[in-house]
């Protein structure tokens, strides 16, 4: 069993439901948190919100799953991310349960 974790900008959060379907991933959980980007060591005229912290409205998303469709969900993703014209993206990891109940 593996622990799948996503993280992404809340404008994503249909297409992240999406790809979790098309991967049989039948039960997840997600909330929202808020992500912070810091960019202290940008030039101003690079930063457009002129601030040195940067927070967005974004979605933790998590669910156990069985390992045969961690494959399927990063492949997804990874399609997905290819095709944004934006910075932001869907991240994904994942991590080895040793124990669950």
């Amino acid at each position: 069993m593996k622990l799948l974790i996503i993280t992404a900008s809340t404008a994503f959060d249909k297409n992240i439901k999406e790809i979790l379907k098309k991967s049989e991933v039948k039960t997840f959980s997600y909330k929202k948190v808020k992500g912070s980007r810091d960019v202290t060591e940008e030039s101003v005229s690079n930063n457009w919100f002129a601030t040195e912290m940067n927070e967005n409205e974004s979605t933790l998303f998590y669910a156990f799953i069985n390992k045969e469709n961690v494959d399927q969900v990063f492949g997804l993703v990874s399609q997905f991310n290819e095709k944004q014209e934006t910075i932001s993206r869907i991240h994904v990891a994942v991590m080895n349960v040793e124990k669950s109940n």
